[in-house]
């Protein structure tokens, strides 16, 4: 599988991944500040049966732990920094256990290795009824969107996989059956027998609930290079909500 990506400089590879229902656009902002500011290469992946990426039947963190080392491979890159975000935080766990020596450091943005309960079923019934709608504009579809979601920022970023095609239609660039069928998988486990001994970053918004004060021993043994930034004033959109903090503790840490 070829992902598709954004990538931005040249220096140190870095890879950025997207959550749930996001895409390589999300980060662009952020990624070009490391590559201009920092001398870093930048690759801003969309994942599997996200954005311009291939859509598949299946969707799990083993797959997309893969993919990303396909695409290192394709790209001819090692000793990669690799960040990610919620479900791309936890496909950068993945892949840094399981490909050590292709991961030189490991930053992970407001997600725990453990098991989440599916909470997306709102977002994913008003994507739904964005799929099924006849959408003459993003305005009508913020207008659905808002029966479903009350937050209008939630709903801006889940506007930005809705794609004019050239009948001018809109439709969204998600594999939205296949992440419904597999929603599950996007909040299991990494296996607690996964570890990365690498130097590695977990940062979190302290309005957040994704990582809680009792998950920190979990998260030492399976990562026990292990630091710990919180991010004040912001919750799991720590990334956008507080960008200038959200980077400054990223350089720090690189």
């Amino acid at each position: 599988m070829k992902l598709n990506s954004i990538i931005i400089g040249e220096g140190t590879p870095l890879l950025i991944l997207h959550g749930f229902l996001g895409m390589s656009d999300n980060w662009k902002t952020i990624g070009s500040k490391l590559a201009e500011e920092k001398n870093f290469q930048v690759h801003l992946v969309d994942q599997r049966n996200h954005g311009k990426s291939p859509h598949t039947d299946s969707h799990s963190y083993q797959l997309m732990a893969e993919d990303i080392k396909a695409y290192c491979e394709q790209h001819s890159l090692s000793k990669i920094i690799l960040m990610g975000h919620s479900m791309g935080g936890k496909t950068a766990m993945l892949a840094a256990a399981n490909y050590p020596d292709l991961v030189k450091k490991l930053i992970v943005v407001d997600i725990a290795p453990k098991y989440y309960e599916p909470h997306h079923q709102q977002i994913l019934e008003g994507l739904t009824a964005l799929e099924d709608a006849n959408l003459e504009s993003r305005k009508d579809g913020d207008k659905l969107l808002s029966d479903f979601i009350s937050e209008k920022p939630v709903r801006l970023f889940l506007l930005k996989n809705l794609n004019r095609t050239s009948k001018g239609d809109y439709r969204l660039k998600v594999n939205l059956q296949t992440l419904k069928d597999n929603i599950e998988e996007v909040g299991r486990a990494l296996p607690q027998d996964k570890v990365y001994s690498g130097p590695t970053l977990f940062i979190k918004g302290a309005n957040s609930n994704y990582i809680k004060k009792e998950d920190r021993a979990d998260i030492k043994n399976q990562f026990p290079e292990v630091e710990f930034k919180e991010i004040a004033n912001a919750g799991h959109w720590v990334h956008a909500e507080k960008m200038d903090d959200f980077y400054a503790a990223v350089v720090d840490f690189l």
